[in-house]
C-alpha cells in the first residue's frame, strides 16, 4: 500500500513543501538537521523508540517536557514505533515506501541488525535520500564507538585552543558541534535531493561528528610542509579584539580593520594610539598588547558597556554581552521576526525561535511545537491507510505507542 502522494503535501508553503522527511535520529546533530528541513516547509515525522528520544530526558526548570527537547524538534509529527518488533518494521518500511528523506543516527553496526541500512531501504525506495549521523563515521578503528558533541571537540584540539595559553583545555559548550553537523545534515539532505532531480535515484549521505568539528577548524586544518608541528593556528586575532570590563558590564570589541581602530582611539580619547606607528596593524597591536589593553580598560571604565555600545554605533563593531534572555525582546530580532508563540501539553504557552532561513517568494508558515511523546501516531498511521482496528492491534503487541 503507498503513502499518501508527495504532489498532496504542500500545504504552508515552503521551499521544500512536499518532502517527507523520516526522522529516527536524537539528541541534537541528527533532529535539528531536520528541524531545519522542516523550517523550510517538509513534513518531518519523527520516530522514537518506547524509550524516547533521551534528550526528553535532559535536566530542565519545566516540569512536563525538556527544553532542550522542543528547542531541537519544533515543527514535527511525533510516533512511536519499537523498530524491535517485526509489526514495528513492517509499519516504518510502508512510510519508507513514500518518504523522500530518512535521517538516523544509529552507530554503523546498528541499521542493518534493525533491517533499515540503506542496501535495505533502497530495495524499498529507490529515490530515497538517506542521511546517517554517526560520531566518527562509517570506517576506521572508531566508527562504532559512541560521539558527543563535547567528546570531539576535547579529540579534535577545540578544547586545547579555547583555553588560555599555558592553561588546561576548555569546553564551547552551546553543543556547537551537534548545531554545526545539523546544518552539514540539513545542507547533505538538500544537495541529495537537487542531484535526484537529475539522476531521478537517491543515494546515503553521511554527517559525522568528527568531520563537524574538522570544518569547523578549516581554516585551523593548514599545514604546510616546512612547518613544524606546533605553530600558532588558533583564529583569535590577540591584541584589542576581544571581551573587555567597562564600568558596568562587559562589552566585546573588534578594531581590526584600520579605520576601526582609528574610530575606537578617537572615542575612547585614545587618538595618540591611532598614530603611533608601532600599532598600525592587528599584527603589531597583538605584539604590544600588554601596552595597549591597560590603556584601553582605564579608558572603558567611563561608562557602562550599554554605554559605549550606543556611543560606538556602526563606526566600532562591538556588543555589550548580554543574556539570552535578553533576545527575546531585542528589538533587532523582533525586527527580523525570529521569535513565535508555541503551545505545549502540560507546559502551556511558551516563546521560541523561528526561521533560521529567510526566502522571499516561499516563506512558508510559523513552526508548530515539537511532537508530545507519541502525539502523532494514530494520525500518521490514519494517513497512510491503517485502519483504526489495524492500530489498536499494533498497539496491543506494542509495535506502536
Amino acid at each position: 500500500m503507498q503513502g499518501p502522494s508527495n504532489q498532496s503535501r504542500t500545504d504552508g508553503g515552503g521551499p521544500l513543501a512536499g518532502l517527507r522527511v523520516l526522522d529516527l535520529s536524537a539528541y541534537i546533530a541528527g533532529p535539528y538537521g531536520c528541524t531545519l528541513l522542516a523550517d523550510q516547509g517538509a513534513e518531518v515525522i519523527k520516530i522514537e523508540p518506547p524509550s524516547g528520544d533521551n534528550l526528553r530526558k535532559y535536566p530542565s526548570t519545566l516540569e512536563a517536557e525538556s527544553r532542550a527537547f522542543l528547542g531541537v524538534n519544533r515543527g514535527k509529527r511525533g510516533l512511536v514505533l519499537d523498530l524491535k518488533q517485526p509489526e514495528a518494521l513492517a509499519v516504518l518500511l510502508r512510510l519508507v515506501e513514500s518518504a523522500d528523506v530518512l535521517v538516523h543516527n544509529f552507530r554503523p553496526s546498528v541499521p542493518e541488525r534493525l533491517g533499515i541500512a540503506y542496501e535495505q531501504l533502497r530495495e524499498v525506495n529507490q529515490r530515497l535520500v538517506y542521511c546517517a549521523v554517526t560520531g566518527y563515521g562509517d570506517t576506521g578503528p572508531n566508527k562504532d564507538k559512541a560521539g558527543y558533541d563535547q567528546v570531539l571537540q576535547t579529540m579534535t584540539g577545540m578544547c586545547t585552543l579555547q583555553g588560555k595559553r599555558g592553561g588546561p583545555p576548555e569546553i564551547l559548550y552551546g553543543s556547537v558541534v551537534d548545531y554545526y553537523a545539523a546544518a552539514l545534515v540539513a545542507a547533505g539532505v538538500s544537495s541529495a535531493l537537487f542531484e535526484r532531480e537529475r539522476s531521478g535515484m537517491g543515494q546515503y549521505v553521511g554527517v559525522s561528528l568528527l568531520r563537524s568539528a574538522l570544518t569547523m577548524q578549516s581554516a585551523r586544518m593548514v599545514w604546510a610542509e616546512s612547518e613544524p608541528k606546533d605553530v600558532g593556528r588558533d583564529m583569535r586575532s590577540g591584541g584589542i579584539t576581544g571581551i573587555h570590563p567597562t564600568r558596568e558590564g562587559y562589552l566585546y570589541i573588534s578594531a581590526n580593520m584600520p579605520h576601526f581602530w582609528q574610530s575606537l582611539c578617537e572615542k575612547t580619547g585614545l587618538e595618540a594610539l591611532a598614530q603611533d606607528e608601532r600599532y598600525d596593524s592587528v599584527r603589531k597591536r597583538a605584539q604590544h598588547y600588554d601596552e595597549i589593553v591597560p590603556r584601553l580598560h582605564a579608558a572603558l571604565q567611563a561608562r557602562t558597556a550599554l554605554e559605549w555600545e550606543a556611543l560606538f554605533g556602526d563606526a566600532v563593531p562591538c556588543a555589550a554581552a548580554r543574556s539570552v534572555e535578553d533576545m527575546f525582546d531585542d528589538p533587532q530580532v523582533v525586527a527580523e521576526d525570529m521569535v513565535t508563540n508555541f503551545e505545549y501539553p502540560g507546559v502551556g504557552r511558551y516563546r521560541g525561535f523561528k526561521h533560521p532561513i529567510r526566502f522571499g517568494t516561499a516563506p512558508g508558515r510559523d513552526p508548530a511545537a515539537a511532537p508530545a511523546f507519541g502525539q502523532h501516531s494514530d494520525a500518521v498511521l490514519r494517513d497512510f491507510g491503517w485502519t483504526d482496528a489495524e492500530i489498536e492491534s499494533l498497539r496491543a503487541k506494542r509495535a506502536v505507542l
